[in-house]
Order: C-alpha cells, then structure tokens, then sequence
C-alpha cells in the first residue's frame, strides 16, 4: 500500500522586530542634525552682526572728514576716520589689559587655593561667594566704584604717582576724584574675576591625581607639587580663563561709562583725568543723541571693536590649540 505525503502547512511570514539599534541610529541622526544646525545658526548669526556692522559703518567709513566733522560733535577737524577711532582703540585696549594684569595672579592664587589648600567646606563655601560676584549687574559695579572705590583709592594713587612717578603709567598729575583709567582697571577686574577664578578651578581640579602623588612621594612640597604638576598642566585652561576674562573687559560699558571721565589722547598716564575712553563707553554716551551719519560713525566704532574681540579670541584659540594635547585644556 503505497501513502502520499501531506504537503507542508504554509509558514506565516515572521515580522522582524525593530531592533534597539535602528531606534537609537534614528535618535543619534536626529541630534546631528539639530546640533548641525545649532552650528550653523550661531555662524549665521555671527555672519549676520558683521554684515550689519559693515553695511552701517560704510557710509562713515567712506565719507570726507569735514562731513564727518559736522555731523558728529567729539569729532576733530581735519582728521581721517582711522585717526578718530584711534584713540578710543587704545583706551580699549589699555583698560582691558590693565584690567587683566591684576585680575589673572589673583584669581590663580584663589582657584589654586580653593582647589588644593582650603578645607572642602571653605572652599565650596569660598567657590560660591566668588561666583556670586558675576551676578552683579555692571551698574552696580559702576555706582560702587564711583562712590565707594574711587575715594579709597585716590590717596593710593597719589602715594603710588609720588614714589613711582619716574614709571610712565604713574606719571601725570593725579585726579583728586580718582575717575581715571586706574580705577576703571581696578573696577574691571574685579568683574572679571569670577570668570578667570572658575575656569582656573575647574582646570585645576582635572589634575590627574597620580600626577600629584607622583610629586608628593619624591618629597615635593605642596607649593612645589603646584608648581611641577598643576600649573604646567592647568597653563592653556589659565590662558582660555583670561581671554574670556578680556573679552569681557573689552565690552564692558556701563561700569566705565559710570567712573572714567572721557578724553581722546593716546596717554599712558592712567592717574590723570580725561585722557582716555574706551569704544563702548563712547558709543552709550553719544548714540541716545546721535543722527544721520553720526549713528553711522558709532556702528563705525562699533565694529572696530567687534574686530578687536574677533582677534582677541582667534588668538587665544590659537594659543590653547598648541598646548592642549599636554595639558588641562581639553
């Protein structure tokens, strides 16, 4: 008796599961694209302020100094724009870096302490109050060095242009109010501190630990375990916290337009009074006032500033990127 085999029942197609991996490669190719276009916006947006600055500052960049003379008040007769702009370049520049020569030794000094010296609860509680100070308002900067810091000052100033006078920068008769370029420096400087003084903190803190043992255990002291393994390795972090540190000083407005009384001359004397301004300063105190090719003139000095913090951070970059493969920085 011969049998026939039954033919096989159909199989039902199996469905394949969306794997965990297809979900997460959707997830990962969507915040590519988001933070693609992050990028681009923030390029976009930088590319948009300079456009701007450039189209407005044409017409004061190209026009004759006698039409420039009559539309704005502070500018000289017979002067080329170049040389009006001058002077308050270099008040931006001697305030920002008069400001970030005392700021940067003692904001390492208080990372360096807050990081390895002080007890754990000194030093968060030390870590708070010098972030606080970059919560402040700049106006309240400006009203308190104005009333406050400028009196205390002004007879260290006087003691300073009596022994030192032979020093260019403490040369000069000595403002009685002490609205000068020192105290704005002074002033600058304790605003910048928080962000130098943080960034310094952090970069020390990612000292490698074996680093410092390593130092400790050849019997180096604290200061000359500090000094072979925490400074070299925290050296491009200390320099990225003072360029943010500048860049900061470079755009301060109010605080300088509050304390300094303005002057237009390329002077290092910084205890006398009406000797220097700065971009900023200039721009809050003429634009409420300006019109026409005046306005023009401003955006002009505005983008010459916006240069100079262009530059300022290129720099910096450049700077960071040479070391930062042997050091804190990354």
């Amino acid at each position: 008796m011969t049998t026939t085999d039954s033919p096989p029942a159909p199989v039902a197609p199996v469905r394949r599961r969306r794997s965990s991996g297809d979900t997460e490669r959707g997830f990962s190719r969507t915040f590519r694209w988001i933070a693609t276009g992050a990028g681009a916006l923030i390029l976009a947006t930088l590319a948009a302020v300079a456009l701007f600055l450039i189209v407005r500052a044409w017409p004061a960049m190209t026009a004759s100094s006698e039409a420039l003379a009559e539309a704005v008040p502070r500018y000289p007769d017979d002067t080329s724009f170049i040389e009006y702009v001058g002077p308050l370049i270099f008040g931006t520049l001697l305030a920002a870096v008069l400001a970030l020569l005392i700021a940067t030794p003692v904001a390492m000094g208080v990372a360096l302490f807050i990081s390895h010296y002080a007890p754990r609860r000194l030093a968060q509680a030390l870590g708070y109050l010098v972030d606080l100070l970059a919560a402040i308002p700049s106006v309240v900067y400006g009203l308190w060095g104005f009333t406050v810091l400028a009196p205390v000052l002004a007879p260290l100033w006087t003691w300073l242009n009596t022994w030192f006078g032979w020093f260019p920068l403490f040369a000069g008769d000595v403002s009685p109010t002490a609205r000068t370029m020192a105290t704005v420096a002074v002033v600058l400087a304790v605003m910048i501190l928080p962000i130098i003084t943080a960034v310094s903190r952090e970069v020390f803190l990612q000292t490698p630990k074996l680093h410092e043992e390593a130092a400790l255990a050849l019997g180096a002291t604290r200061w000359e375990m500090v000094r072979t393994a925490v400074l070299p390795f925290g050296q491009s972090g200390v320099i990225s916290a003072a360029m943010l540190g500048l860049g900061r000083a470079l755009g301060e407005t109010m605080a300088v337009l509050m304390i300094l009384s303005p002057g237009f001359l390329y002077s290092f004397k910084i205890f006398q009074a009406a000797q220097q301004q700065t971009i900023a300063a200039y721009i809050a105190l003429d634009f409420p006032e300006a019109s026409g090719l005046a306005v023009n003139a401003l955006i002009a000095t505005g983008l010459a500033l916006f240069v100079i913090t262009l530059a300022v951070n290129m720099a910096a970059r450049a700077i960071v990127a040479r070391r930062k493969d042997f050091s804190g920085a990354n």
